[in-house]
């Protein structure tokens, strides 16, 4: 048993006993930036993005059986289109000051504290993901690596010259997307978030990789185009080495090859030249802390990378079918929205559900179906990855369905009740912040799997899975509301062992993992929205 199920019986229990360091107060004075920073690097600003006409949301979030006349998708990337994506899911796109709930709203009207809004949402708002793109000579651009900047909107060079062997033979060669030497690789620099959440920033960060890869798959899937598998087991060291980044201050994710427009077939051919980025990340804090249990959940992640699953390690980890009666749901339904629109309007509603307008069956339903058929991919942890999540909802104020706790049934498309009932008493007190007030929202779904299952199955590099796939469920979640012109929300900060007893997922090893609010808010906010883009 590795560190991994200490790190998760830590997690799962901080709300009633805190994790070390206790009484950590984050210096936000010397907070670090939002994003790495190369001063030395040359700039390539990216061109507009293609618009992705006619990709919808629901192309690109409901599972194939809910589009059964969706074509398989077999596009390839151009410039313009990776442009896109990176804007849409991790750019910044505009400005927002709303009169909410969440605790920061006082800094928020200050320039220095300015919300700049992304697709993609991001635990606490931190953003700690980096992208890194490994250009091969097919590309548009000079062969190199290459950094996003999304505050620029543009890429860095910071290393010339075609290494795209490097990435290939970390992936394991022949299971490296097919011929293409294009790769994006996702990197967490630890600092970015752990400054605010110190030993919890593991958790998180896990997270935010699993809304970025979900965000670029319902990107992708909208517009016809063939976005490889991402795995999420290979050679880590190699590509730190390359990247030039030691392990400790920043864990690489996930790699995630591109079907690439005019890709050379020779691709898979290349060597591998072992050359590694010089460039170094100027970082603005005076002050970087380490933390024990961050730093242990890194090595023991990262230890074993290149070791991918074997077929079929995961059945013994696989959602357990809900139990009971089922009451079946209506179809799920979303309106004709594209999913750039969709992502850039996505936010939290942070204390704003007014439940006098309750959802309709219909809306919670293609919630639960979307949400239910999220994943970071089939192949990321290899072949045959069952499904790991099961979906909980409390429902407070839905047409139809009665107040109480229910798994949803993503089989039969239906919800088996686990406790009747009025729910709010307990959603509220068992949450740890005062930005939402819970019972006022349509529903509450609580994405659950069996963690310590995985982590017997695949080993401690499991736990990256887990919290990639519940956040792939999340960014689901926010995408559809928006699509829906509902409010939504996700938090962290509640009681998971409240909810694991509330909800009986001792019976099957579940843990909870999120909440996720979905209703109506109240209407004429006071709200400023401005468009960068």
């Amino acid at each position: 048993m590795g560190y991994a199920h200490e790190y998760a019986v830590a997690v799962m229990n901080r709300a009633r006993v805190q994790m070390e360091p206790v009484g950590f107060e984050p210096d936000w004075v010397d907070r670090p930036r939002k994003e790495k920073f190369y001063p030395d690097a040359l700039v390539f600003p990216l061109p507009a993005g293609d618009d992705g006409a006619g990709g919808s949301v629901a192309d690109g979030c409901l599972p194939d059986r809910w589009r059964p006349d969706r074509p398989a998708p077999t596009g390839a990337f151009t410039l313009g289109a990776l442009s896109g994506m990176l804007q849409d899911s991790y750019g910044l796109v505009g400005r927002r000051l709303a009169v909410q709930a969440n605790t920061d709203l006082a800094s928020l009207p200050r320039y220095t504290h300015a919300n700049w809004s992304r697709g993609t949402a991001s635990g606490g708002g931190l953003y700690p993901v980096s992208v890194y793109w490994v250009a091969g000579p097919s590309g548009p651009l000079t062969p190199g690596v290459y950094a996003y900047s999304p505050s620029e909107h543009a890429v860095r060079l910071l290393l010339a010259g075609d290494v795209s062997g490097e990435v290939r033979e970390a992936l394991g060669g022949a299971a490296a997307g097919g011929p293409t030497d294009q790769y994006l690789v996702l990197g967490i620099k630890y600092w970015q978030n752990s400054f605010k959440y110190n030993s919890f920033s593991f958790h998180a960060v896990s997270m935010d990789v699993g809304t970025v890869l979900q965000t670029w798959r319902i990107w992708a899937r909208a517009r016809g185009l063939r976005l490889d598998p991402a795995p999420l087991w290979f050679d880590e060291a190699r590509l730190n080495r390359l990247l030039g980044v030691p392990g400790e201050e920043e864990g690489l994710f996930a790699v995630v090859p591109l079907a690439w427009d005019g890709a050379d077939p020779a691709a898979a051919d290349r060597p591998a030249p072992g050359v590694p980025v010089r460039h170094r990340d100027q970082e603005r804090s005076h002050t970087v802390l380490r933390f024990d249990a961050l730093l242990r959940m890194h090595a023991a992640t990262a230890e074993g990378a290149a070791d991918c699953p074997a077929p079929g390690a995961l059945e013994p980890a696989a959602a357990v079918p809900p139990r009971g009666d089922r009451i079946a749901l209506p179809d799920p339904e979303l309106p004709d929205v594209g999913v750039r629109e969709a992502v850039r309007a996505r936010r939290s509603s942070f204390g704003r559900f007014d439940a006098v307008r309750p959802l309709s069956a219909a809306q919670l339903a293609t919630a639960l179906a979307a949400s239910a058929g999220s994943s970071v991919g089939a192949a990321a942890a290899g072949a045959g990855t069952p499904r790991l999540a099961t979906l909980y909802a409390f429902v407070n104020h839905v047409e139809g369905i009665a107040p109480g706790a229910y798994a949803y049934d993503p089989v039969a498309h239906a919800l088996c009740l686990v406790k009747a009932g009025p729910s709010g008493a307990f959603l509220q007190r068992n949450y740890n912040l005062p930005n939402y007030n819970l019972e006022q929202a349509g529903a509450v779904l609580v994405p659950a799997v069996r963690t310590t299952a995985v982590l017997d199955a695949v080993g401690d590099r499991g736990y990256r899975l887990v919290n990639a796939t519940v956040g792939a469920v999340s960014q689901t979640f926010y995408t559809v509301a928006s699509a829906m012109g509902l409010g939504a929300g996700v938090a962290l900060g509640f009681d998971n062992l409240s909810f694991a007893e509330e909800l009986g997922l001792d019976r099957d090893g579940e843990a909870a993992l999120l909440i996720m609010l979905l209703g109506y808010e109240r209407p004429n906010p006071a709200d400023f929205h401005y468009e960068i883009v």
